[in-house]
């Protein structure tokens, strides 16, 4: 996620660099053509080239609009995550039965599960190779854990740890109903990620935007004076190039897993919760909050 004091321009440049060369090679194109060959005698009304900008910044909106809101459930959704995850250690502190002699075990147990489960979603959501503590976990657990969908499988041992729990008089059967709803919807929170993660963004629409931009950039020369040439080519670079930055902006914010500046910081919001939840199992061992080195936190 982007940082509001650190921002990158230079980076977001390179981000739509070939845009850009595209863009002027074509403005330079069209403008020395409308210029120097028989198009010269062509004048197009500045209002058809203004219904093409208005058709460009309509379409804008809208795609700017979705993209926000898919990213912005994706931080609702971690959001709840996070609250999740306390409620169900909060639980285990105060449901679990303190004179039992499994006590202390058992909720440092579903305290590691937890912590593991919000570091294992980030990781397979960004499908990139599990950590080593994932990865150790998954290996002291490997005959519980389904190598297809990990972070499933730790919910599922959830389950499992709290109908023990049961069994062992540890909780009672109310209590288990309120943990295993909490359980059920940190399920739920993974299921919309999921969903936002595997639905793609309609292609056609990005071809539809550039198409009109390049329609846009191709009439703007023959409605522009003749008089000077550079000033025409560039008005004819710049607007286009701000429809794009926009357009880029979007796709960017479309996709909020993809391990990226714009991404959803999964792996600083797994960091909080292991801290909150080692704070309130009396941990001694507390990481430390580990502080962004660039512009941006992942």
């Amino acid at each position: 996620m982007l940082l509001n004091t650190r921002i990158s321009v230079p980076d977001f440049i390179k981000t739509i660099k070939l845009d850009i060369i595209l863009i002027t090679s074509y403005a330079i194109t069209v403008g020395v053509l409308d210029q120097y060959s028989l198009l010269s005698k062509i004048s197009v009304p500045l209002g058809i080239t203004a219904v093409f900008g208005t058709a460009v910044s309509l379409l804008l909106a809208f795609r700017t609009s979705q993209s926000y809101e898919r990213w912005w459930e994706a931080r609702i959704i971690w959001g709840a995550i996070v609250n999740d995850s306390r409620t169900l250690i909060r639980q285990a502190i105060s449901f679990y039965d303190k004179d039992h002699e499994q006590y202390m075990v058992k909720t440092k147990e579903i305290a590691q599960r937890q912590i593991m489960w919000c570091y294992a979603l980030g990781e397979s959501l960004r499908r990139i190779p599990f950590s080593a503590r994932v990865k150790t976990y998954i290996d002291a657990h490997s005959d519980q854990m389904n190598a297809q969908n990990v972070p499933n499988a730790i919910l599922l041992e959830h389950s499992r740890a709290l109908a023990d729990a049961r069994e062992n008089s540890m909780i009672d059967p109310f209590q288990h109903v309120q943990m295993d709803a909490t359980v059920a919807r940190l399920c739920d929170s993974m299921g919309k990620c999921e969903r936002i993660k595997n639905t793609v963004f309609p292609k056609a629409y990005s071809l539809l935007i550039h198409t009109i931009i390049y329609v846009f950039a191709t009439l703007l020369p023959f409605g522009l004076s003749d008089e000077y040439l550079l000033v025409e080519i560039a008005i004819t670079i710049g607007i286009p190039i701000v429809f794009i930055a926009i357009e880029k902006t979007s796709i960017l914010m479309q996709d909020p897993f993809e391990n990226k500046p714009m991404d959803i910081p999964m792996t600083d919001l797994a960091q909080t919760i292991e801290i909150n939840i080692r704070q309130m199992i009396d941990d001694r061992e507390i990481p430390e909050k580990v502080n962004p080195s660039t512009y941006y936190i992942l």
